[in-house]
């Protein structure tokens, strides 16, 4: 007599959608949390706008050139101390790559007001057109 009934076993479903949807946060959370990796490190006390206005995300990032409070110069990402004869070649390898290329100045509110001449005639120089100015901007409301 046979009292027991072995039953199959179906192999466990595996659920598709719940994976997709959680590679898809883990995705968001990877892009959202190295895009901020782009800033230099340097400490800069930034001037204060209240009619500052952010750039866009969809824009490719400038070539950034930081004044320094000394009055020193700081080119790239990567934020590499330049003479300005270094600083006009390379602007000039740069428009020679590519001729849309935007330009950011960050300059601390302590630096030389003449070095900040200098680099806007360098930049001039070099060929581009398209500069931005970076200041700290202050939070609606505040004085």
């Amino acid at each position: 007599m046979r009292f027991y009934i072995r039953k199959r076993r179906q192999p466990p479903g595996i659920i598709i959608v719940a994976l997709i949807d959680v590679l898809i946060v883990l995705l968001i959370f990877l892009m959202v949390t190295t895009s901020f990796n782009r800033q230099p490190s340097l400490k800069l006390s930034l001037p204060e706008s209240s009619t500052a206005q952010k750039s866009g995300v969809n824009q490719a990032p400038p070539l950034v050139i930081i004044i320094e409070p000394t009055g020193g110069y700081r080119m790239g990402l990567e934020a590499k101390p330049v003479t300005p004869d270094q600083l006009k070649a390379g602007l000039k390898t740069a428009v020679a790559k590519n001729p849309q290329i935007k330009v950011a100045i960050s300059a601390d509110k302590t630096a030389p007001f003449g070095q900040f001449v200098k680099v806007v005639d360098i930049v001039k120089e070099a060929g581009l057109q398209e500069k931005a100015l970076s200041v700290y901007a202050k939070p609606a409301g505040k004085p």
